[in-house]
């Protein structure tokens, strides 16, 4: 739902569509809805549009509410490629553990339109400075608030299970669509064998991690600034939250698919919210050490698994911006598994693959 400020609504380009006829369901309904939410259905324009078939658009209301808000979102989820009943699961979910996320107002489940709150224009990765460490503590302080709000809430049985068969087949992305498809290299011999022994490691090392909610893309680009200071942070992108590991969302927090940052900041944030989620009561190692092992094992599964997606996103979905990140994950993935013995064989296979030397990391020999 990321936006940056828009033009007049009278300059915003029309709404393009691919099917005439969802273009005439979306207008009727748009006209339903429209006086009991006080909208103007003329002002629709493209507010952002996502890695999935989802769009997202903005539209005007008269007046303003409680909170002045004078606009709203509306979700563009076709139901044969989307399915929306986990968003509006979630987002009740999350209102319900005190994280702020946008209300469902309307919600038409045969056509996939919805109306949502309009958290605003900025995400904290549009106001974020990668050059200023300092200026952003207070908004990752703001981020690591929600999160343990969040985690706090957390029960079995009620989000799916982040299991093993799941993990598995996350990092099958990897040899499959960025090794294979994108880089054009054979996945076989030892080559395989290195990957595969890999794999078994960070799988077992991550279904050891206690389990809490998690969201799965907990980053600045899914975080809306907040609207006044006494607020916390907007979260969005949140329906493939799963119930999984503990060290997931700080690792996606912390180790970002569109902003890198120094290990020094990254150390410094997690051990903030390792002291803040012990404080709470949430299930972290009572050793730091121990946990940020975990925090960087679970990292490399999120990092393996977005190399995957970012290739098949250009290649089998035609969206090339995407791909254009994968260095940083390449990087992130050799920086850790130069810092561990027992992944040497996945440094070793990055070399294969890239066809470049390991860089050196700020730490060796770890176990």
């Amino acid at each position: 739902m990321t936006a940056s400020p828009h033009p007049p609504a009278d300059a915003a380009p029309p709404i393009l569509w691919n099917d005439p006829a969802r273009a005439t369901a979306f207008s009727a309904w748009l006209a339903r809805i429209a006086p009991a939410h006080r909208l103007q259905p003329d002002t629709v324009r493209l507010a952002s549009a996502d890695a999935s078939f989802r769009r997202y658009f903005r539209v005007d209301a008269d007046g303003a509410d409680t909170e002045g808000e004078r606009s709203r979102i509306v979700m563009d989820a076709p139901p044969a490629q989307e399915d929306s009943a986990p968003f509006v699961k979630i987002a009740r979910m999350l209102q319900d553990a005190g994280v702020t996320a946008p209300r469902v107002l309307e919600w038409d489940a045969a056509t996939g339109f919805m109306l949502l709150d309009d958290l605003g224009h900025q995400t904290l990765l549009d106001v974020i400075d990668p050059a200023d460490a300092d200026a952003s503590r207070p908004l990752y302080a703001k981020a690591i608030d929600a999160l343990i709000a969040w985690q706090l809430a957390s029960k079995p049985d009620v989000l799916p299970p982040y299991d093993r068969a799941l993990l598995e087949r996350e990092l099958g992305l990897f040899p499959q669509w960025y090794v294979t498809q994108h880089r054009g290299v054979a996945v076989e011999g030892k080559l395989k064998e290195r990957l595969e022994r890999s794999f078994n490691a960070i799988v077992e090392s991550n279904l050891a991690a206690p389990s809490v909610y998690v969201h799965r893309d907990f980053m600045p680009r899914n975080l809306m600034l907040p609207t006044r200071a006494d607020a916390g942070v907007g979260v969005l992108d949140f329906q493939d939250a799963v119930y999984g590991p503990i060290t997931y969302d700080i690792a996606s927090l912390m180790r970002d698919a569109f902003l890198s940052w120094d290990e020094d900041f990254v150390l410094d944030i997690t051990v903030r919210y390792w002291q803040e989620a012990r404080k709470a009561g949430l299930p972290v190692d009572e050793d730091f050490g121990a946990f940020y092992r975990g925090v960087e094992w679970m990292g490399l599964q999120r990092h393996l698994k977005v190399a995957g997606i970012f290739a098949r996103l250009t290649l089998r979905d035609g969206k090339p911006k995407y791909l254009a990140d994968t260095p940083r994950f390449i990087a992130y993935i050799r920086a850790t598994a130069s810092r561990y013995t027992a992944l040497t064989p996945l440094l070793r296979a990055i070399d294969e693959i890239e066809g470049t030397q390991a860089a050196v990391g700020f730490a060796y020999g770890r176990v």
